[in-house]
């Protein structure tokens, strides 16, 4: 699996990158006929150790859905790590600004 060409275009694109999954799926496993739900967690594992991240968090399986793939060191990618994080806070009945994605939910469905 080598995704690098993704992290390649993110860097280009002033560190954010709109792919489809098709897309991914092509330079992850283009053997593959279908986007798996362990082939979805192996194109983010490799995305993460290329320091790259998505929204949504969890890669949809869908080939026509479209993903937005950020570099993790950038601004935007700590924000989206903050999201995250009060997401999962948000999950356990812990976040600190409970009505945070009461304005926001289309947010904390991307995030988780």
């Amino acid at each position: 699996m080598d995704l690098t060409i993704i992290r390649h275009a993110v860097e280009v694109d002033h560190g954010i990158k709109r792919v489809s999954m098709s897309f991914l799926k092509q330079h992850a496993a283009k053997d593959r006929a279908r986007l798996s739900t362990e082939l979805c967690n192996q194109i983010a594992a490799e995305l993460d150790r290329l320091g790259l991240i998505t929204i949504p968090h969890t890669l949809p399986r869908s080939e026509n859905e479209h993903v937005w793939v950020i570099l993790k060191d950038s601004t935007l990618g700590e924000i989206v790590h903050i999201g995250v994080a009060f997401a999962r806070l948000d999950d356990v009945g812990m976040n600190p600004i409970p009505q945070l994605f009461d304005q926001y939910p289309n947010a904390k469905i991307h995030l988780c």
